[in-house]
């Protein structure tokens, strides 16, 4: 520049030049320079730069965290305690305002004259609110404010009452008030905190473009280059800006529609490339089930961006997919908390991420949480005209799409047979129709064979970051459904593999829920029991739950939660869990008239608990015969009742070919040998292909401990009487004697081990004198018995001659096919003469024990052996349900 300036002060000196004139000029032109320099480096400082970046953070805070005045300082405090370099503070209008303002614009568009009182409470309220929150210059700036804005909304709602229609910008203009009014008060507050603070309207910021169906995009770039020249005329490390409203390129106010608050935390995250975006509520966080539904949904610490969008659309309390589209494409986390609990985490939505397991491998967690939506009924079109047809499928959701149904899932065969999809109920009969009027001629013809309703649906949704590619989690899942009874009606899985989505009844939904959640660990095995026959057996056991409920909890996430109790004559009813501390004196005092069928059903009929199980302690045939039935079901039964696995052979194939088709589970270990595992130990041999040849033993504890001590001189009525004052025997010991319940334990096991026996076909030695079967009682069989003992003395002395004992046995003879009880003799060598007290032992002679026979040996009587036995068979359905094992 000086060159050339040079050059032409030369040229008008019109000689080689003046010394004096050119320097004069060029000094002059120096000071023009010199200041316009000056000026423009004065006007670059006076611009202050935006900084982006991880200096920022972000918070939101909703109506409700915003609802008073109290609120509003609370938020201000957590405000100035975040330790962050700068903060943007996003901030919906007060709890329920914007109702108040979508009702305002109601009422004057329906010329309804009582929106001018209505405007007047939207007044008073923040008014009060600012005289509770401020003082000085900031209330009286902030009221002057308010009283201007409410005069520009009398005009409006005036122009829309003589109208008597809002436009959509005329609505929107009214209802972002809210917002200004919540994000100037709150600055204030901050600013009396001591902190720097602007506050904002977003509307001179978010430049947005209307989408369709309700919905807006952001415009970043011209949103940016505003921002820029707000932040430049605003400086501030602490900005609260309002949430929810935007305006469009033409300058005209807008909302950012459903979620919007959130939806700008987001986009302000993404402009500002913020540390993180905080959205505050009133909930800890995500959790893995609707809490409300599953008491034991947990919080989950963190969540993909993906798994949040799954869960959102299910339904949860997650943000919406479109909140987390801006903060996505620069990484920027979301962290959802609670400003009722602070020292809550929260859950955090951010990149997937492995989890480190305590033994320090890196873990990839699968299935991260379930969600459900009601209310749904399914669309099934079908036909062989369907296959390789192309467009049957654009014309079947044309068709939908016509009547502005929504399609919430859809599911098809590869073989194109079938179309099947949900929709929301409501609008299932104009589906339908529609459907119907398209393919009439499809129908007419039969190339259609059917556009059927199924209603009453629900959906239930596993969500996951990338489950769907883990060998067995959709095995896991079935098998959960299918273990509480639940009948999946449709299935779908996207290959985006983050969820697996089934359709089911919506009865079953809150049952399946709850299983699928517990079987995926993420509560406990939850199990509603009901007890029949608290006697001796079931109040022992009741005591013994009672005892260990809070361990099973604890280290085995087993939740055992007995909701009925009943006798012959009362019953004791719970929805939630009776107290086994005290059932005794509430069933006295609260106890209702025993009822079987009623009782079942309140016990099977909670939802909000998967797994139902009758437990029958008694030893009635009646309670047994029932037992079919409730396989059917769905109800899981434990037992020590031998009457339905001893009694008629028909009802017994019935009962365990419904037990192996299904997989609802009949345990009944305590049938034979008390608590020994006996049945279990049959079933593994016979599982792993071991061919049984004989089963031989001591079934009875009673006339183990009978025989055991049935020596020297002892009579054997003496003996008898002893075991009965014990305890051993029935009330009445003829019971015991007669063979009778020997006889049922050796035809179940006949009838594990394959042989296709009735009670009848087995032999039995009865040990009661033939002219005492018919004593009207047993005290008076005790005073007879001893008149025959001598033939009892008789055979033991022929033993002990012989070097044996005598003992009463149950034998099944698989290679013969026979069973039969009797009294033997046995060298006292012989495992069976080496038992004490009630002992029982069983021996199991086999193709691989042939030699040297598999001997269980234990106590086999007594009401803490039974009830034990009865015990590890609720434990060992729990493991099957999905409990650790």
């Amino acid at each position: 520049v000086s060159f050339n300036v040079s050059e032409q002060v030369l040229l008008l000196s019109g000689k080689e030049g003046s010394h004096q004139t050119c320097t004069f000029l060029l000094q002059l032109l120096a000071q023009v320079l010199l200041h316009s320099f000056y000026f423009s480096l004065n006007e670059s400082v006076g611009k202050v730069q935006l900084p982006k970046g991880e200096t920022w953070s972000i918070h939101k805070f909703g109506g409700t965290c915003v609802g008073s005045s109290q609120r509003i300082q609370n938020v201000a405090e957590i405000i100035t305690k975040d330790e962050s370099e700068r903060k943007l503070v996003v901030v919906s209008a007060m709890s329920k305002v914007t109702d108040m303002m979508y009702d305002l614009v109601y009422k004057a568009q329906t010329r309804d004259d009582s929106y001018m009182s209505a405007l007047e409470a939207v007044f008073e309220k923040h008014k009060l609110t600012a005289l509770e929150l401020l003082g000085g210059d900031d209330l009286a700036s902030f009221l002057s404010s308010l009283h201007h804005d409410i005069n520009n909304l009398k005009a409006m709602l005036r122009a829309i009452y003589i109208a008597g229609h809002a436009a959509e910008s005329f609505s929107d203009f009214v209802v972002g008030h809210g917002e200004l009014w919540s994000a100037q008060m709150l600055s204030s507050v901050i600013r009396k905190n001591g902190l720097d603070c602007n506050w904002m309207d977003t509307r001179d910021v978010l430049v947005v473009n209307p989408a369709g169906s309700d919905q807006v995009d952001p415009d970043y770039l011209e949103s940016e280059q505003r921002l820029d020249k707000w932040f430049s005329k605003n400086p501030s490390k602490t900005i609260v800006a309002t949430g929810f409203i935007a305006s469009t390129p033409q300058n005209i106010p807008t909302t950012l529609k459903r979620d919007g608050s959130d939806f700008s935390a987001a986009i302000m995250g993404a402009l500002f490339r913020a540390r993180q975006v905080t959205i505050w509520t009133d909930v800890n966080g995500v959790y893995s089930a609707d809490p409300r539904k599953v008491s034991e949904a947990v919080i989950l610490k963190t969540l993909s961006y993906q798994e949040a969008w799954e869960m959102s659309y299910f339904g949860a309390n997650v943000l919406h997919p479109r909140t987390i589209i801006p903060v996505m494409r620069y990484d920027i986390p979301i962290v959802i908390r609670n400003i009722f609990n602070l020292s809550a985490p929260g859950t955090k939505i951010c990149r997937p991420s492995v989890i480190e397991s305590e033994d320090g491998q890196r873990l990839e967690s699968h299935v991260k949480g379930f969600a459900t939506i009601d209310n749904l009924a399914l669309v099934n079109v079908e036909g062989t005209g369907m296959a390789g047809v192309p467009g049957t499928a654009s014309a079947i959701f044309g068709a939908v799409k016509d009547v502005g149904a929504n399609v919430i899932m859809i599911s098809q065969a590869s073989s194109e047979h079938s179309v099947c999809f949900a929709v929301p109920e409501k609008e299932v009969n104009a589906v339908a129709k529609a459907l119907r009027s398209r393919f009439r001629q499809a129908l007419d013809a039969g190339r259609l064979s059917q556009v059927a309703v199924i209603p009453n649906c629900s959906i239930l949704a596993a969500v996951g970051q990338k489950m769907a590619s883990t060998p067995g989690v959709s095995a896991t899942l079935f098998n959960a459904l299918a273990k509480a009874s639940i009948n999946v009606r449709a299935i779908a899985q996207g290959c985006s593999e983050y969820n697996i989505t089934v359709v089911v009844k919506r009865e079953d939904c809150i049952r399946a829920l709850k299983a699928v959640h517990s079987r995926f660990y993420l509560s406990r095995t939850t199990i509603a029991m009901g007890i029949i026959g608290p006697g001796l057996i079931g109040a022992t056991l009741l005591d013994q739950l009672r005892d260990q409920t809070a361990t099973l909890k604890e280290k085995f996430n087993i939740d055992l939660r007995v909701l009925g109790i009943t006798g012959s004559r009362t019953m004791l009813l719970s929805d939630t869990s009776i107290d086994l501390s005290r059932w005794r004196e509430v069933q006295e005092k609260k106890g209702e008239n025993a009822d079987l069928e009623k009782f079942v059903q309140h016990v099977h009929g909670n939802h909000f608990i998967p797994n139902t199980v009758v437990v029958d302690c008694t030893a009635d045939s009646n309670v047994a015969s029932h037992y079919y039935d409730w396989l059917r079901k769905g109800i899981h039964v434990i037992t020590p009742n031998k009457k339905a696995n001893s009694g008629p052979l028909d009802r017994y194939l019935k009962l365990r070919a419904l037990q192996r088709q299904s997989y609802t589970h009949y345990f009944y270990e305590a049938t034979v040998g008390a608590g020994l595992p006996i049945i279990s130990t049959l079933q593994g041999l016979l599982e792993t292909g071991d061919k049984i040849l004989q089963i031989e033993g001591i079934f009875s504890g009673t006339l183990s401990y009978i025989f055991n001590n049935f020596t020297d001189t002892r009579a054997f009525s003496e003996v008898v009487t002893e075991a009965k004052k014990a305890g051993y025997t029935e009330p009445d010991p003829r019971d015991d004697l007669s063979g009778k319940d020997v006889a049922r334990k050796v035809i179940i096991l006949a009838r594990e081990s394959g042989l296709k026996l009735e009670l009848s076909d087995i032999p039995v030695e009865s040990l009661v004198p033939e002219p005492l079967t018919a004593t009207a009682s047993a005290e008076e069989f005790l005073q007879q018995l001893p008149q025959f003992d001598q033939g009892m003395a008789d055979k033991r002395q022929d033993a002990e001659d012989a070097g044996e004992v005598l003992r009463y046995v149950g034998v099944v003879d698989v290679v013969r096919q026979i069973g039969e009880v009797k009294l033997r003799r046995y060298k006292k060598e012989h495992p069976f003469a080496q038992l004490s007290e009630s002992d029982n032992i069983i021996a199991f002679t086999t193709e691989r024990y042939k030699k040297q026979p598999l001997i269980v040996r234990g106590p086999g009587a007594g009401a803490e052996v039974t009830a034990g036995g009865v015990f590890s068979d609720i434990l060992r359905l729990a493991s099957y349900l999905g409990a650790p094992s």
